[in-house]
């Protein structure tokens, strides 16, 4: 038998881990198609909530938004 580098050995399990990687977007893209979960594009902009989450801003009460509408 022939005698494998390790930079063989190395290749052929980053190209496997690639190729798993790519299998499990696939599929997640199938479930989210099955499912209608499509996965909205992030814009980069904190939404009110996330704010909020975060401690930023106070929350707001639903009298204040009514008010702000």
């Amino acid at each position: 038998m022939a005698r494998s580098s390790r930079m063989s050995v190395l290749k052929r399990k980053r190209e496997s881990e690639k190729a798993e990687k790519a299998a499990r977007k696939r599929e997640m893209r199938a479930m989210e198609k099955e499912f209608g979960k499509a996965k909205e594009k992030e814009t980069g902009e904190a939404s009110q909530e996330d704010l909020e989450a975060y401690g930023i801003l106070p929350p707001m009460d639903d009298e204040e938004e009514d008010e702000t509408d």
